[in-house]
Parts: C-alpha cells; sequence; structure tokens
C-alpha cells in the first residue's frame, strides 16, 4: 500500500504552487489579469460590431501580416478566443487547455524554473514563429488551391499558439511514465474540433497548433540533457560515504 504521506504529496505540491504562485509566477498572473480583462472589455464594454472590427484588425492573417505584423501579432497576444462562464460551450474546454492548463500551469511552471524573462520568450516565440510558419503553410496551400481565397482575412488571434507552445515544453513537468500520454494529448486536441479538412491539409489553425507543439517538443528536447547533467551534479554521489 502507498503510504499515507506519499498520497499527500501531490496534494502539498499543489498548494504550495498555489500559495507560491505571486510570488514564483508575477509575469504569469500579470498576465492572466490581463486577458481576463481585455476578454470582459471585448465582451461587455464595446459594441459588437467595434469588437468584430478589432478582432478582424489584430488577426494575424496573410491580410493584416504584411500592413502591420507587429500591431497584429501583439494584439492577438492579448485575446483568447472561448468563455470563462459557459461550461457547456465547445469553446469551455478550448477555454480550460489554452487559458487554464497551457498559460495559468504551464506556463507559470517554466517561469519558475527558467524565469521571467525565458518564460515571456518561449511563449512568445511559439506565438510568433508558429503564426509565421502558418502563413507560410497557407501560401503553398493557396498556390495548390487546398484552401479558399478567403483563408486570407480570416479571423486568426488568440493565445492557443503560445499555450499550445508552453504545453509542448511542460512535458518535461511530468513523471517519464506520463510523458507519452501527455504529448500525445497536446497533439491530439487540436485535432478533436469540428473543423473541415479543405483538402489535403487540416484547417488552417489546426496547422498552426501542431507547428506549435513541434516547436515546443523540440524545445523541451533540446534542454533536456543540460536538465539531466544539472540533476546529476546536484545529486550526493552514492560512493562518497561519511563514515564519521
Amino acid at each position: 500500500m502507498t503510504p499515507p504521506d506519499r498520497r499527500r504529496r501531490p496534494l502539498h505540491r499543489l498548494l504550495r504552487f498555489l500559495r507560491t504562485y505571486p510570488r514564483r509566477s508575477p509575469l504569469t498572473l500579470c498576465y492572466v489579469v490581463l486577458l481576463v480583462i481585455s476578454h470582459y472589455w471585448f465582451e461587455d464594454f464595446l459594441t459588437p460590431e467595434r469588437a468584430d472590427e478589432l478582432r478582424a484588425y489584430v488577426s494575424t492573417n496573410l491580410d493584416n501580416l504584411p500592413d502591420h505584423p507587429v500591431r497584429a501579432m501583439v494584439g492577438s497576444a492579448l485575446l483568447y478566443d472561448g468563455t470563462l462562464t459557459d461550461v457547456t460551450s465547445p469553446g469551455f474546454g478550448g477555454t480550460l487547455i489554452t487559458l487554464g492548463i497551457g498559460v495559468c500551469g504551464c506556463l507559470a511552471w517554466i517561469e519558475r524554473r527558467w524565469g521571467s524573462l525565458r518564460a515571456l520568450g518561449v511563449f512568445l516565440g511559439g506565438h510568433v514563429l508558429a503564426t509565421l510558419i502558418t502563413a507560410v503553410v497557407i501560401l503553398l496551400a493557396l498556390g495548390q488551391g487546398w484552401y479558399p481565397e478567403d483563408v486570407r482575412s480570416s479571423y486568426d488571434y488568440g493565445i492557443s499558439y503560445g499555450a499550445q507552445t508552453v504545453l509542448a515544453v511542460a512535458v518535461l513537468a511530468v513523471p517519464r511514465w506520463a510523458r507519452l500520454p501527455w504529448a500525445a494529448f497536446v497533439v491530439a486536441w487540436p485535432l478533436g474540433g469540428d473543423g473541415d479538412w479543405p483538402g489535403p491539409l487540416p484547417e488552417f489553425t489546426t496547422v498552426g497548433h501542431l507547428v506549435a507543439a513541434t516547436l515546443g517538443f523540440a524545445l523541451a528536447a533540446a534542454t533536456a540533457p543540460a536538465r539531466t547533467a544539472r540533476r546529476a551534479a546536484l545529486a550526493p554521489n552514492p560512493r562518497t560515504v561519511d563514515r564519521g
């Protein structure tokens, strides 16, 4: 049987994680607050017409990226496409994964381990690189007739590419036996939507999520040897025995 103290250990870790959250993950906390404020500003204070105009302006589509790439990238990272209250909505699952597990959990873990600036670099790097690579894929697909022309002006905004990247990096945070299931979850959830495949490729946002996951897994693989070496250096040498 598992000793009681070992059974309580995950709960103690969770409580310690929550208790130290503001101090050890201040950037993540501020970002979450900013996302919630921007969400309710769009939903409750702006008119639907004005909100749609702003969403169209910050969408990182082919029409906007050549015209105002920085404003589109930054504005897109300040919005999330989902709901916090309607738990029966299909969008709530995406919010739970991207904002809840991805940003609130995984980004906070990365900030604790690597610091605020590196955590910011991982999130924004995934957000920007996945967006740009997806734009290239869209251009190639348009040339082959795999996507309709109106994809150039489609809505494409939100935190999900950055969140997908940190979800993939967080494979380092789970036990070894859980890493394959975790990786399968990160790859599978974008494929579980109801979007149609317009051709040989899935819908372009699905492509973006898979690209972001690939970036995150690549970063995790690149940092894993250094992480293992650091743990080995900190571990006590079993051959060294203090005989008093």
